[in-house]
């Protein structure tokens, strides 16, 4: 990601006044129905009939045992995943009993040292860094083997002296995992294998599953889905980084499922045409301190893809809500409910063809760690960065820390040709800023021209909290709701005084 840029110096002041409005604003109501906590998840499983496979049994051997199309039933239990399971075409893997997949392996036999507990033997050879740490000195984040004591999540530190009740520290070179909350009478678990699920066959069914502690590498995920997948009413959860990833999955639908607390992103998508996520809970996902601002951290990220994210709930993750990133074309992104995520709340960067139309996108960037800020550098509800052909439209877009961005980089080329900013649209949004240093509006790199008419507001409604609030910003220059007018944005839409 690209350094972040300051704005340029305004050229002019102009003076306050009062604008006038012309046109009501009628939003149309949202196609899709907005998931919340309680409709997701293994409750909405249904039933399984198939091939039972029991907690202590070797699934990935079970399932390659029989043919491809095979249901695979998982009964109640925890079922510890020491082997990939690799589907078949046409398999389904299922659980009407809440069955658990953990990749963890429990630690014992601890030993008191000073004032700490200390277990050796169970850690891997160390191994190289990867991905982007909040804390970038310490660069603790790739590290892939995390603790949970009486099923908590503990805190990684960087050395032993950091070391306090709720953290850990691994020491890989002298292979001891050490302890600052006394474990005795408790279970403590370390994961280990690296992935639940994944395969490249094809029209393979997930279903009522709760996949857990899989020790998943940045960029890599728990449940990894090939193409034309269902994964539907599963909780996917606390693994290391990655929650559901959709690699080279065209046609794949990832529905009703609780995808949380996972330690770097809730889903990610990459190289998967018409993918479908729809009505998820995606919420408090980077609990292991990947970078908040600007590496591939919080809710939903899609490179190269296409498809439809709709009636999501995208909550409180530490990072970028719903983030279309590297040359996706046509994502459509509609009917979210995007609330309180760390940085913008929906990021479109260096793509192309975007729909982004009746989501409410409330509270979101306002992070405080490396990269976060509040200019229009910085981001906000929605953030529309150095794409082509975008549509913002009949969204809410609400206490955030800057509305609606647009902005202008040199980012270089892609598939077709050099990312520029041209051809967006943001129209029919209602806007509101009323406190901090909101604003809604555009800045540019130098030698990342924007010609007129390539930007266009219109028919939108702002919520201001005076109609004089220097709340809007071209290019440098700090505008009033007058002001916006008169450079020729928005001349027919509504400006409020709350």
């Amino acid at each position: 990601m690209p350094s972040k840029q300051p704005a340029s110096t305004p050229s002019s002041r102009p003076t306050p006044t009062t604008a006038t409005t012309t046109t009501t604003i009628t939003t149309k109501a949202p196609t899709v129905p907005t998931a919340n906590e309680a409709d997701a998840g293994p409750a909405f499983a249904g039933p399984c009939s198939g091939v039972v496979i029991k907690p202590g049994q070797n699934a990935q051997s079970i399932v390659n045992s029989k043919p491809a199309g095979t249901t695979f039933c998982f009964a109640a239990g925890v079922h510890r995943i020491t082997e990939t399971i690799r589907p078949k075409a046409g398999t389904t893997l299922a659980s009407a009993e809440r069955a658990v997949l953990t990749g963890s392996v429990p630690l014992t036999g601890w030993a008191k040292s000073g004032s700490a507990w200390v277990v050796r033997g169970a850690l891997p050879a160390a191994y190289g860094a990867n991905g982007q740490c909040e804390d970038n000195k310490a660069n603790i984040c790739h590290l892939r083997e995390q603790l949970f004591v009486d099923g908590d999540h503990l805190t990684r530190v960087a050395s032993l002296p950091a070391l306090k009740a709720g953290t850990f520290y691994a020491d890989y070179a002298a292979n001891a995992i050490y302890l600052g909350t006394n474990p005795a009478g408790r279970v403590v678990e370390m994961s280990k294998t690296r992935t639940a699920i994944e395969s490249g066959a094809t029209g393979v069914v997930v279903r009522g599953l709760t996949i857990e502690h899989f020790a998943s590498a940045p960029q890599a995920g728990a449940l990894v889905s090939g193409p034309g997948w269902k994964v539907i009413a599963n909780d996917v959860r606390w693994n290391h980084a990655v929650g559901v990833m959709l690699v080279k999955a065209n046609n794949s639908r990832v529905e009703k499922n609780l995808i949380r607390n996972n330690g770097q992103l809730g889903l990610g998508q990459y190289a998967s045409a018409a993918a479908t996520v729809t009505r998820n809970v995606i919420t408090g996902n980077n609990t292991d301190g990947f970078w908040i601002a600007d590496w591939e951290s919080g809710g939903i990220k899609s490179t190269r893809s296409s498809g439809t994210v709709s009636g999501n709930l995208i909550k409180a993750n530490k990072g970028v809500g719903i983030w279309a990133d590297v040359a996706d074309d046509g994502r459509v992104i509609s009917s979210n409910s995007i609330i309180g995520n760390a940085a913008d709340g929906i990021r479109y960067e260096i793509s192309r063809n975007g729909t982004i139309e009746d989501n409410t996108v409330t509270g979101n960037g306002f992070g405080t760690g490396r990269g976060s800020g509040t200019s229009l550098w910085d981001g906000g509800g929605v953030n529309i960065n150095t794409s082509t052909n975008v549509t913002v439209r009949n969204n809410v877009v609400a206490g955030n820390v800057n509305g609606v961005t647009i902005q202008a980089r040199t980012r270089g080329t892609g598939p077709w040709g050099t990312y520029l900013l041209r051809d967006i649209q943001v129209t029919g949004n209602t806007i509101e800023m009323t406190g901090g240093s909101q604003a809604t509006g555009m800045v540019k790199n130098s030698g990342a021209e924007v010609p007129a008419g390539e930007v266009v507001f219109s028919g939108n409604k702002y919520v201001l909290d005076a109609l004089g609030a220097r709340r809007f910003a071209r290019f440098g220059t700090k505008l009033t709701a007058a002001g916006w007018q008169q450079a020729g944005l928005d001349a027919l839409g509504k400006f409020l005084a709350n």
